[in-house]
């Protein structure tokens, strides 16, 4: 069982899956937006660029990029958010997939990892992972993250990633900062908000 597994059978029950698409929907229904990972995007690239969704879960944040005309791939490692994202859209390239040993055989303009994915990978993953994301991108694409960094931010049971270590890791992976911030509405980074969303971009090699 990975980690994310475990703290999601521990807060939510073994039907936790069917309750995380449920949560959004009823966020929705009371008028929330529920679609601003989707949003943050796409102030980045315009359709039809390609996107992959790293730790996509139920397809949430993929299926709003799809509506909005991206070319999306749709990866996760739990086969529970799986099923329920392809009875959602059963339309769209949904796979299964472990992040450290991440190989789509495509390139993307944008590679999204959204939903506490970093600091829920298992442990003594990151850089492998990070070298893997990386990987899926096109000259100059985009790896976009947003995770929390403390506990008002994470899942119970979640230990915060430190962002020092996962700027080295970027880095190590090929990657240069382009920008970050503490919200998906761009409102400017503050060390003390607790939640961080990064932009960086793969180097250009000539």
């Amino acid at each position: 069982m990975t980690r994310w597994q475990q703290i999601a059978r521990d807060t939510a029950g073994a039907d936790y899956a069917q309750r995380y698409a449920e949560r959004f929907r009823a966020m929705a229904a009371q008028g929330d937006d529920v679609h601003g990972e989707a949003s943050f995007v796409a102030g980045l690239v315009e359709p039809p660029g390609r996107v992959l969704d790293a730790g996509c879960g139920t397809g949430r944040v993929a299926i709003r990029l799809a509506e909005l005309g991206y070319a999306v791939v749709g990866v996760d490692l739990d086969v529970s958010m799986l099923r329920e994202a392809r009875h959602l859209a059963p339309g769209l390239d949904w796979r299964v997939g472990d992040l450290a040993g991440l190989d789509t055989g495509q390139l993307f303009d944008v590679v999204l990892v959204a939903g506490n994915t970093i600091p829920l990978l298992e442990p003594d993953t990151l850089g492998a992972a990070a070298a893997r994301l990386a990987a899926q991108l096109d000259e100059g694409g985009l790896l976009v993250c947003g995770f929390g960094l403390d506990a008002a931010h994470l899942p119970r049971g979640c230990p915060a990633t430190p962002l020092e270590d996962v700027d080295a890791a970027y880095v190590a992976a090929g990657l240069e900062p382009l920008a970050r911030f503490s919200t998906w509405d761009r409102s400017p980074y503050d060390e003390g908000s607790g939640y961080v969303v990064t932009v960086d971009r793969l180097r250009i090699h000539r």
